[in-house]
């Protein structure tokens, strides 16, 4: 029971025994409050009820709301319904034109999809209203929050099946530089030499990945993130702000960039850093430079989100600025070259893959608060450690250490047993064992949602927290 709720009990019941007040309208709750002398010692502290977001992934909802601001208010409608309080609109997908007015970067027209009959196409974009604009005018009206996210170190989509391809590394090929250049055991490799179209490929990289080290990359994101700002968002999100993977990147630009990182001349990148083809910590964990390797991989992400969040608040300071990352430190972060461990915790004294210069370039100082992926399987709800829900908001509670919130939550639409359907009490389950650990819960996506019908599930769990509030 929110506090709101409770007080409005109160307030009935004092109307009913004695007259006293006029009105009861929410109006005069505040009034009231300031002026009420509590008996004895009681504790007047507020419980304030912890923020619910959905997310909304731009491709996997774009058949649905692309063209149709009726079928956006339905569905905001449900959200609401349901008990959160935010949504996380994704205007940036992976193939990186984005969903909102940007003079630097064209709006998407079409995304790929599959139609109830099997089929794999791209789905037409025809409307010409302002698609973010949209959803912010609906859930304003509503009631809801609307924090925007953007796929980050992203440039263009080789789809699987050869379909085609999209983005802006396809149509420019002076581009082409500024795409990620893989450690592959055949030698390094540009991603657009990386040409299959079969995701059964160990070679398919239908996600063409920038290369965050280049500066020239850097700019021109700064340059959308900064027109994203200008919206009246509540919240900016920053997705796959990160490296591609452990591969990524190996070009010689960034050979270089690492040699003046680390003030040395002459090294033999592919003995003293990484292995060829090595894909595991493990496998270069004897090399000389590979813990600082990592390391420079961390100050990269550090530097370039103090530049991010700098962009936004310089626009408007109000903003909540964040990133979503893997809650599986373990290996999301020597993988993406993510420090989102707190700046006092020490990654060297747990994890031989980190050395003592890694704990500087945590970049929690840039970020209002940060959203946990708890994304474990339908059988690993409670427990401690990593790869279970409850497990994964614990160790970011013992990681982050107060300090920036975190928002931790489910995919909901994952292999892990969540495919197979009819997985309401997981789902309800979910909200209880993250929210009471982290600073707020969110659901991915709305689509898995709507296909499983996980509204009064997710309901369900929202509710029941709520309701524990009352007796705090």
């Amino acid at each position: 029971m929110t506090y709101n709720r409770l007080f409005s009990i109160i307030l009935l019941s004092l109307c009913c025994l004695g007259g006293i007040f006029a009105s009861c309208s929410s109006e005069d709750h505040e009034d009231i409050l300031s002026k009420w002398t509590w008996d004895g010692n009681e504790d007047t502290t507020v419980v304030s009820d912890k923020p619910r977001y959905i997310w909304i992934d731009a491709a996997a909802n774009f058949p649905r709301f692309a063209n149709s601001k009726e079928n956006i208010e339905e569905d905001l409608t449900k959200v609401k319904a349901a008990g959160f309080t935010d949504i996380i609109v994704d205007v940036r997908p992976t193939m990186g034109d984005v969903l909102f007015k940007s003079s630097h970067c064209p709006e998407v027209t079409k995304l790929d999809y599959w139609t109830d009959s099997g089929e794999y196409k791209f789905y037409e974009r025809t409307a010409t209203w302002d698609y973010l604009q949209a959803f912010i005018d609906i859930a304003h009206k509503l009631g809801l929050k609307v924090t925007a996210s953007m796929n980050t170190f992203v440039g263009g989509n080789l789809y699987a099946y050869g379909l085609g391809e999209q983005g802006f590394v396809f149509r420019d090929a002076t581009k082409k530089d500024w795409v990620t250049t893989l450690n592959t055991a055949d030698g390094p490799a540009n991603e657009m030499d990386l040409t299959t179209t079969d995701p059964s490929d160990a070679n398919f990289y239908g996600t063409k990945f920038l290369n965050p080290v280049n500066t020239e990359v850097q700019d021109y994101l700064i340059s959308i993130i900064s027109d994203l700002a200008h919206y009246d968002v509540d919240g900016i999100c920053l997705d796959r702000c990160r490296f591609d993977n452990l591969q990524s990147d190996v070009s010689d630009y960034t050979q270089q960039k690492f040699k003046e990182y680390l003030g040395v001349r002459d090294l033999d990148f592919f003995t003293d850093v990484v292995n060829p083809g090595s894909t595991t910590t493990s496998e270069n964990s004897g090399n000389k430079y590979f813990k600082d390797w990592l390391a420079f991989r961390a100050k990269t992400i550090c530097d370039f989100v103090k530049r991010a969040s700098d962009a936004v608040h310089s626009v408007n300071k109000d903003i909540k600025f964040s990133t979503y990352v893997g809650a599986w430190y373990s290996s999301y972060s020597p993988e993406s070259g993510v420090n989102w461990a707190s700046s006092s915790y020490d990654a060297s004294a747990a994890y031989s893959w980190a050395n003592s210069d890694y704990q500087k370039y945590s970049y929690l100082s840039s970020l209002d608060q940060i959203f946990l992926g708890c994304y474990a399987g339908t059988d690993a709800i409670y427990g401690d450690g990593e790869w279970t829900m409850q497990g994964f908001a614990k160790q970011g509670q013992t990681l982050i250490k107060g300090e920036v919130p975190f928002i931790g939550g489910p995919d909901v639409g994952n292999s892990t047993g969540f495919t197979q359907g009819g997985q309401g009490d997981a789902v309800t389950k979910s909200v209880d064992a993250i929210i009471n650990v982290a600073d707020g819960y969110f659901v991915f996506d709305l689509c898995h949602v709507r296909e499983y019908d996980y509204w009064d599930a997710l309901k369900k769990g929202i509710d029941t927290y709520l309701e524990s509030l009352s007796s705090k």
